[in-house]
């Protein structure tokens, strides 16, 4: 029975409860609760048998599928730090993830094992590397075997902490990637909703409440779309862990609208979790595109969360699949989940103010009518890995009390809401007003010739900035000319926000969980 607020020990228990449940599905491979626990088990075991241990960080470097899960449940087990690790970083981008989180052991895709050859001899405080299995053929020489692994007799017990630290690198797309450092009790809390998401009786008040948790969780189905490394993916992932419910993963290496409703109706999903407007547009048009082809009236939500989900598109969704509700989450790696967004009529978004979400200004919290920076207080981070100058900026005290300021631009208003508006880091100055590039986005991609956009400034003499828009085009339509799309957004944003320029390019470069990549934004901006 679990007695303290440590995933490991609430997964254990969860299994040792529910342990017939199937804890995950991805393509063939299906694996039960107490599977998933039992080689959890024994992989933190062959971890431990290889010297890495308590504090020893380990990056997961594997596609979407179980040995993801196996392989940060087993970090958790013996009380290391699991990360994550995104597989579209080349060499340089890995040599400095990986010596930035001072990695112990890196669990890899076996096709990854040249490249961390590679950047390993530039890694001093890599010890370990594990290959798994994948199909690719590839030669593993330097990294252990990942079944091979799984061989080890049980080990432990192992010393573990509600204190203990998850490492969540963010996506780097506006600066070099920092590691925020999550105790396991403020993750539980702020990010995977204290194990009450999918359960009548709410979060956790004790550790050994879990058990209760997972005996009377919801029986669903749980289909996150962002890849396991995009951390949202993660907090869905250990909510619905943390209540018994079944994990479907798409096995697919790039997204296809299609398969993920193929694999949604074959397997019944009742939840469908994704990343904003880059995977909703293609999961609206494939519905639109073949009617009745699929039978989802086993789903019951659609819900986004990290990024932008245009009020246009969830209506196309509630008209579409009217047996779904439609949910959009707002959170940063910083903050953990803020809340469920409501419309708004000057920004992005509107979320509840609160004893533990006020807009900061400076250092200090803000008043009504001010903006500032969405802060979360109560279950935080601790600051950045190996990185005080950005904690100092980000973590703050306050009123005696430790708050993270996230880069999300609010305002206060007198309902008690915030209004937000968008990253301030990728705030556009133009002629002194403040464009963000988010709100003009959603509107570009209400447009009927624009699949996807993203806004970037440019300098110009005259108005410091320039607003340039960089939009993709829908298969089939012409290209807009530049008086045509600034009368269509004319009626739905302020003047200056309107953008003076648009290129169109061939797609827009984003995360693999679809975030939009900022500083190949302004690259292009600049250059053209």
């Amino acid at each position: 029975m679990a007695s303290q607020f440590h995933l490991a020990d609430l997964f254990e228990t969860v299994a040792a409860t529910v342990p017939e449940n199937i804890a995950v599905i991805c393509g063939d491979q299906r694996l039960s609760y107490a599977e998933l626990n039992d080689r959890a088990e024994r992989l933190a075991s062959g971890l431990a048998a290889h010297g890495i241990g308590r504090g020893d960080t380990v990056g997961l470097y594997v596609y979407n599928g179980p040995a993801f899960l196996e392989g940060f449940i087993a970090a958790c087990k013996i009380g290391a730090v699991p990360y994550n690790v995104n597989y579209r970083y080349r060499a340089d981008e890995l040599r400095y993830l990986f010596s930035n989180a001072d990695s112990a052991c890196i669990i890899h895709g076996a096709e990854f094992s040249p490249i961390i050859r590679e950047v390993r001899d530039g890694v001093p405080t890599l010890r370990l590397a594990v290959a798994v299995p994948d199909g690719s053929g590839e030669d593993i020489a330097g990294s252990l075997d990942y079944d091979a692994l799984l061989e080890t007799p049980r080990g432990g017990p192992w010393e573990r902490s509600e204190n203990d630290i998850l490492l969540s690198y963010t996506g780097g797309t506006t600066g070099m990637p920092k590691g925020v450092m999550w105790p396991h009790k403020a993750f539980l809390f702020a990010c995977a909703g204290g194990a009450g998401h999918f359960n009548p009786s709410g979060p956790l008040t004790e550790p050994a409440d879990i058990a209760d948790r997972a005996a009377k969780g919801y029986p669903l189905k749980l289909f996150p779309l962002a890849p396991l490394m995009h951390m949202a993916a993660m907090w869905a992932a250990w909510s619905a862990l943390l209540n018994g419910l079944t994990i479907v993963l798409d096995s697919g290496r790039v997204f296809d609208a299609e398969r993920v409703f193929d694999v949604a109706e074959r397997e019944g999903a009742n939840l469908i979790q994704f990343v904003g407007d880059a995977m909703a547009t293609p999961l609206r048009d494939a519905l639109r595109a073949n009617p009745g082809r699929w039978d989802l009236s086993k789903v019951v939500n659609f819900g986004s969360g990290g990024a932008v989900f245009s009020q246009h598109l969830k209506d196309d969704f509630r008209a579409l699949v009217p047996s779904a509700s439609i949910t959009d989450g707002m959170g940063s790696s910083e903050t953990g989940i803020s809340g469920m967004a409501e419309k708004s009529a000057d920004g992005v978004m509107r979320l509840p103010a609160n004893e533990n979400q006020q807009i900061v200004v400076d250092d200090r919290l803000g008043d009504v009518g001010e903006t500032g920076f969405i802060a979360r207080s109560g279950h935080t981070p601790v600051g950045y890995y190996n990185d005080p100058e950005k904690t100092a900026e980000t973590f703050k005290s306050i009123a005696g009390r430790l708050w993270a300021v996230s880069g999300d631009a609010g305002r206060l208003d007198p309902d008690g809401m915030i209004t937000m508006f968008g990253r301030g880091s990728t705030c556009i100055n133009t002629g002194g007003e403040k464009v963000f590039p988010e709100e003009v986005e959603e509107a570009l991609r209400g447009h009927p010739a624009i699949f996807d956009a993203v806004v970037a400034g440019r300098p110009d003499e005259r108005w410091g900035e320039r607003v340039i828009g960089i939009v993709s085009l829908r298969e089939g339509h012409q290209a807009p000319d530049l008086a045509e799309v600034r009368a269509f957004l004319g009626s739905r944003l302020a003047g200056y926000k309107v953008p003076k320029s648009l290129l169109i390019v061939d797609s827009i470069r984003r995360s693999p969980a679809g975030k939009q990549d900022y500083r190949w934004a302004r690259e292009v901006a600049a250059g053209a």
